[in-house]
Parts: C-alpha cells; structure tokens; sequence
C-alpha cells in the first residue's frame, strides 16, 4: 500500500529568502516542507574554493557545509548582488511573481536595499513579509546571536553553552508560524501581511515556564521532584519523567519507598533515596523496570 502523501497546505506558494545564517533557513526547510516553492538568494561569496566551486555567501555556508547543504535541501539558491542596479532588477522580477518575502536584515540595511515594509508593499500589493530580527521593535538594530538572547532570557545558568541553538530554532518555528498567518490572512484581505519575528521574543516564550518557577531548582521540573531528575547508575545515567502521580507511585514502588502522598516526592530524602537506588542499577536492569512498571525514562551512557 503507498504511503499516504504529506499534507502541503502551501503548496503553489512562492517564497523568496534573503535571510542568511540558521534562524531564516531554518523557517524555510519548514516552509518548503510544507509545500512551498523557496527561492534562496544570497550575496557573492568570498570567492571560490581549491577546487574552483563558487563559496556560499551565506556565512553558514563557510562555517559549517554539512548544516547549509541539509537545511537547503530542495531549496533553488541564486547569487545576486543587492547593492547593484542589477542585482535589485533581478530581485525584482522574483519578487514581483512570489507570495511572501522572508528576510534577516536589520531595518537600516532593508531600507538601503529600498525594501523597507513601506516601500515594499507599495511596489508589490500581493507580496507578504516576515522579517527575523534580534532583538524586537526599537531594539532591532542592537547586534546579537542566539546565546545573547538566552542569556538575556535567563537560559544560560552557568559558563557551559546550551546544547543546542534554542533561540534560533524556536524563532525559526515562530518565522514559519508568521509565514501561514500572512499567507492565510492575505488570501482573505487580497494584500500583502507584514509581520515581525524577534529572536530574543522567542527566547523569551521558551523561558516562560522558568519565569513561573517551574524550571527553577525548587520548581517541580528543575530538580525539587525525585521523580523528575537526571541520576547516576551503575553504567551512566538514568533520566527519570515520573512526575504525575500515578508514574510516580510506581517509580517508588520499584525503588522499595512507601507510596508517595502529593508532597513526598518533593521531600530531600525521597531524591536521597531513589539515588542511592538507582547507583545500584544498570542500565538494563532499569530499562527493564521501565518496561514492566510503566515508568517513564530514559537510559544515557
């Protein structure tokens, strides 16, 4: 039996991207994986490389190939230069036949280009915008990368980088959540939609649920619930989810403790004892608990 073809509401939809580095491709991998037809346009690169191919002009082409080529998988890439006459036509004639243009400049550097919101929509009623900015509003031109904006939000609690680039990504989901409202919304009005994404915003709406305490080391899922914590085994270590009661009553029944009431699992001795417990076991014992008790973990080497 075939498999079932992916839902493409966007499908017949033209997307022209000026936007470089991850947060902008990003938003359009989801794009073009929802049926979008993604034009790439970037300035020269810095040349060519030993074997004569022409250098991205996307500095993440330069800093890390393999994350450029699997983020424009799909996507047509053209090289114009912007601050030329013909480099602006060719823009242009994209423009002028896409639905939606996605961008990272800064707003000085759009307005230089002449393709400020004002002075696009003028020139192209249809065409919709998302522009992925830093930093919101007033502050879109202060100079910023992903772990500024965690840290502005509170994520960075130490000197150890997060794992991964949250800000980015969460703005890339954000960019392509823009991207649906302005295609929605310009079918229905017949005019191009204009909306904003700030990276440090998304930053902010991933940092939410530290400013209810939640994340904190007293808050239920930063560490005070024994049933919810990273603990050392025999052979690494064991990521324990057990955080609604019914989880956590078997967490506790398998490590020998009496069944918990709404505050025990919230008690020092109650983490004091399940570590102990799982110091004990391997990774396979405990995989195996997991399975016959309906206890939600995770095994790490």
């Amino acid at each position: 039996m075939a498999s079932p073809r992916p839902f493409q509401p966007l499908r017949g939809v033209r997307i022209v991207s000026l936007a470089l580095n991850l947060p902008g491709p990003a938003a359009l991998m989801r794009l073009h994986a929802l049926g979008a037809r993604c034009l790439k346009v970037e300035p020269p690169g810095p040349g060519t490389t030993p074997s004569g191919r022409p250098i991205s002009g996307d500095p993440m082409g330069q800093y890390d190939i393999g994350a450029y080529n699997t983020l424009h998988e799909g996507v047509r890439v053209v090289t114009m230069d912007l601050k030329t006459e013909r480099g602006r036509a060719q823009l242009g004639k994209e423009l002028a036949r896409a639905d939606l243009l996605l961008t990272s400049f800064r707003p000085s550097a759009l307005a230089k280009l002449g393709l400020a919101w004002a002075t696009l929509h003028k020139a192209y009623p249809q065409l919709s915008m998302v522009e992925v900015v830093g930093a919101p509003s007033e502050r879109a031109e202060e100079p910023g990368h992903d772990l500024t904006y965690l840290a502005e939000a509170g994520l960075v609690t130490g000197t150890e980088l997060p794992p991964t680039l949250l800000a980015d990504m969460a703005g890339a989901l954000m960019a392509s959540e823009a991207a649906l409202a302005c295609v929605l919304q310009a079918r229905a009005s017949g005019k191009g939609q204009h909306r904003e994404v700030a990276l440090a915003s998304a930053a902010h709406w991933l940092a939410l649920p530290r400013s209810w305490g939640m994340t904190l080391p007293s808050g239920p899922v930063g560490g005070a619930h024994a049933g919810y914590r990273v603990y050392p085994c025999k052979d690494g270590r064991v990521a324990f989810a057990a955080l609604e009661p019914h989880f956590a009553r078997s967490l506790f029944q398998v490590a020998g403790l009496p069944p918990p009431d709404a505050r025990a699992p919230f008690a020092p001795s109650a983490r004091a004892a399940i570590a102990a417990w799982a110091a004990g076991k391997t990774r396979r014992q405990l995989d195996a608990l997991a399975e016959k008790h309906d206890i939600p973990l995770l095994t790490l080497k």
